[in-house]
């Protein structure tokens, strides 16, 4: 029997020749990755184990970028933590305001994220490098605090369940985000539980890194342990057009022909049309036809799942030469500088502008209630972002609705739910 890409990830980090699902192994780590909620935790579990170096100053990663810029004394008081433990520790890859970006977009642009690695994060969509081919899970800051002391962590071997998307897209808006969107809707927030999302076919082929990248990124909203599809020349172009160039060696995997999943699912592009998730889950699921006129008082894009280049490109698309509805908030977020910095080059903070839209430097911000654009009762926002759970954005009594930047531009020039090509020109 043959194994999965995620089992020959983690055959070649503990030494094995074969992994099971079910079995507990121990792995060598490529990164660890902390943020300025999750790293003092770590930090304090670090000190209290009486650590004196992190197991490798190059290999452990700490991006300020949940509640920064600080929103307030509390969330500077986290930052200073982990400043302060960084600089202490030597460690390379600390990234200050001003340089950082939102972590799962940052470091794929750093090239410290590459096929065939074993990434850990303490943040629950560190899963989103399974578009690079690499093994990468969200996990606790204990267990961030163990594996940067010790470049080890132990995991269960999950068992693999195959997305087989078939076919093309259905029109030009459909996205990466769709695709999630429609698989969750099919197998529910808790339908991949401690299993990985392995996704492959002609549409995955097909599909952007921007896309890539987002379908990863969500498979823990389906309870997935990780999401990961094979890397290809795609693939090793994106890595080796980014300024920074990876200083290690990579290796790229595939599933044998004879790998056992534990199920098959296969969806046909013809069936999936552009996606709106209800409050309050991801799963909740419909057509964006079936969302329309839904009023809304905010619209958000941005995060980690949308706040790369190809999204801002889409949604100036949309937005140039429109404006921004009476009465609604549009508010955008580039993940990172770079993109921040492409944006403005090439004229799409302008058309973000001209619109009345407002335009932040790199943060998550809304996307978990920090800062940023926090909603009031009773109100009603359309984000980019990942999750729309009870009080996700801020008020428990408000609403989100998740969708792509199509959807998202769309929307926030009716000021209602709608279909991109009814704002969209020739």
């Amino acid at each position: 029997m043959g194994m999965t890409i995620t089992e020959k990830i983690f055959a070649a980090h503990s030494g094995l020749e074969k992994v099971e699902p079910g079995e507990l192994i121990t792995c060598d780590v490529d990164i660890a990755l902390g943020n300025d909620i999750t790293a003092p935790l770590a930090i304090k579990a670090f000190e209290q184990a009486g650590a004196d170096q992190v197991f490798d100053k190059e290999r452990v990663a700490l991006v300020p970028d949940h509640f920064a810029p600080n929103k307030d004394i509390a969330s500077a008081t986290q930052a200073k933590i982990m400043r302060r433990f960084a600089k202490d520790k030597g460690i390379r890859n600390y990234f200050e305001v001003g340089r950082m970006g939102i972590e799962h977009a940052l470091l794929p642009e750093k090239g410290l994220t590459l096929p065939g690695d074993i990434i850990i994060g303490a943040d629950s969509h560190t899963c989103t490098y399974g578009a690079l081919g690499a093994f990468s899970t969200g996990i606790g800051s204990t267990d961030l605090a163990a594996t940067m002391i010790t470049g080890k962590i132990w995991f269960k071997t999950p068992e693999t369940m195959k997305f087989v998307f078939n076919g093309r897209k259905k029109n030009r808006w459909i996205t990466g985000k769709d695709l999630i969107l429609y698989t969750i809707g099919k197998i529910g927030v808790s339908g991949a539980l401690y299993r990985a999302m392995e996704f492959t076919g002609p549409m995955i082929d097909d599909a952007t890194m921007d896309d890539r990248f987002a379908l990863a990124n969500m498979a823990v909203e389906a309870g997935a342990k990780n999401g990961i599809m094979k890397a290809d020349d795609k693939t090793i172009r994106f890595i080796k057009s980014q300024e920074s160039q990876p200083t290690r060696e990579w290796t790229i995997y595939e599933s044998d022909d004879d790998a056992r999943y534990h199920s098959v699912h296969e969806y046909d592009g013809d069936d999936i049309e552009l996606q709106v998730a209800f409050p309050h889950l991801p799963e909740n699921t419909r057509p964006v036809g079936e969302a329309k006129d839904i009023r809304l008082d905010q619209v958000v894009v941005g995060s980690c799942t949308n706040g790369r280049y190809a999204d801002l490109e889409v949604v100036a698309g949309l937005l140039k030469g429109n404006k921004v509805a009476d009465g609604l908030r549009m508010i955008i977020i580039p993940a990172t500088q770079l993109i921040y910095k492409q944006a403005m080059k090439n004229g799409l903070l302008d058309i973000f502008i001209d619109a009345g839209a407002a335009v932040s430097t790199p943060t998550c911000g809304p996307c978990l209630g920090g800062h940023m654009g926090i909603l009031a009762e009773g109100e009603k926002c359309l984000a980019t972002t990942n999750r729309n759970f009870v009080g996700r954005m801020g008020h428990p009594g408000s609403e989100v609705y998740l969708a792509s930047p199509a959807v998202a531009a769309a929307s926030a020039v009716t000021g209602v739910i709608t279909d991109p090509e009814d704002v969209a020109g020739e």
